[in-house]
């Protein structure tokens, strides 16, 4: 099914490396970063008209990734004071290179998030998130191959000119504490996607790790509020099931959730319930189906890949309507799994999986974004997916929602 391919480099990256215009040994400390592709690169095969018909949708419509971290990892991920130091120093690492070897127009970037541990172990700080968004914004300037998107205007405006528009998000709301105007402040800054909830909960409401779940709050209600009126686009991948379905029903726009997977394919915590889902897709909203390591499984293979995650993805489709699916694979570069060891705490892996699997080193096919952004489509194009509809699932239906929630 798989074969190692080279993939097409964007024309308009012209080599830029994250901080280039540092010294570093000097400036920063020197890091030895995983390889992008270092589990290889693999796509899905396809017959030469197959071949010709992903490249004709690929001209014809943007993809748009709802969630990822496009930056790099350690290469050694065998010392957790190593992974952590490399966290610590508050400078994520973009892979502008591997992006360019990617189909992506649109990228939500989901920054540090749960493994920002800048100022504390327990990460999720307000000055840390701010410190991150801060460098990251710095280093964007001083290239020009990602382009800080703000309106559905510039996605367009970024697959014209072979660029990436890049979306700040930040995975939950933790770090705005009490304070409701924050959400104006990262608005502000530029991020345009705020997740109510990471696994733990907060003053909004509770997280999906938690045993009971008690629903938004009613400062979740505010700030629900505030997201509408200032034009921030609401994530609930995280919430509780009882919160994620307050915040679809109360909001005024629709909302999503950019990284997920079916409880009626794995019922683990992590996935979300046939009335969430359908709750979404009654709004308006789209759901993003995921690829994590170890969440999208299914019980046809016992496995995760890239069957596994698209089996997730037409059972949505099938409960939804092909209108309300997209995919935010959420993916990085460098050892996924190890990650999720070095941080299982911090990112409730153990409390989320609730269930016994045989872990697989990496998810065949859709291990960083990179490969993601090949085989998904490819994928849909094997099995007789539409041009239509492939155009929808890829970025059409975010497109829609962007449209609402973003003017």
């Amino acid at each position: 099914m798989f074969e190692l391919m080279n993939f097409v480099q964007k024309p308009a990256y012209k080599g830029y490396k994250a901080y280039e215009y540092l010294e570093e040994g000097k400036d920063y400390p020197k890091i030895e970063w995983a390889q992008w592709d270092w589990a290889g690169r693999h796509v899905v095969e396809l017959e030469p008209d197959q071949e010709a018909m992903v490249q004709e949708i690929l001209k014809k419509h943007p993809y748009i990734s709802l969630h990822d971290h496009p930056t790099f990892y350690p290469k050694d991920m065998s010392s957790i004071d190593h992974i952590y130091d490399s966290m610590r120093q508050g400078r994520a690492v973009c892979g502008y290179e591997a992006l360019s070897y990617s189909n992506i127009d649109c990228i939500f970037d989901n920054m540090m998030d749960g493994v920002n541990i800048i100022s504390s172990p327990g990460g999720w700080k307000w000055i840390d998130i701010i410190h991150d968004l801060g460098m990251r914004l710095c280093d964007l300037a001083h290239q020009d191959f990602l382009i800080q998107c703000k309106t559905v205007d510039d996605i367009f405006a970024a697959k014209k000119a072979g660029k990436i528009a890049w979306v700040p998000c930040i995975e939950g709301a933790a770090p705005i504490e009490n304070e409701v105007d924050r959400i104006d402040i990262l608005y502000g800054l530029g991020v345009r996607q705020l997740g109510v909830t990471y696994s733990e909960s907060n003053a909004l409401g509770n997280g999906m790790k938690e045993d009971h779940d008690g629903g938004l709050t009613m400062f979740g209600k505010q700030c629900v509020e505030r997201m509408n009126k200032v034009g921030m686009l609401i994530d609930v991948s995280h919430c509780g099931q009882q919160t994620a379905y307050d915040a679809v029903m109360y909001s005024k726009k629709p909302i999503i959730m950019s990284h997920v997977g079916a409880k009626g394919v794995w019922d683990i915590k992590r996935m979300a319930g046939d009335d969430l889902i359908k709750a979404i897709g009654s709004k308006g909203g789209v759901v993003g189906i995921e690829s994590a390591p170890h969440t999208t499984m299914s019980k046809t293979k016992m496995t995760h890949d890239l069957d596994s995650v698209m089996e997730h993805f037409e059972y949505v489709k099938n409960l939804i309507g092909i209108d309300h699916v997209g995919f935010g694979v959420d993916c990085l570069y460098g050892d996924h799994v190890g990650v999720h060891h070095a941080f299982a705490a911090a990112l409730s892996t153990a409390e989320t999986a609730n269930t016994s699997y045989e872990e697989v080193p990496f998810v065949w096919g859709l291990e960083n974004p990179t490969e993601a952004s090949w085989n998904i489509i490819r994928w849909l194009v094997k099995h007789n997916y539409s041009e239509e509809d492939i155009g929808k699932v890829i970025g059409g239906n975010a497109i829609r929602v962007l449209r609402e929630v973003w003017a």
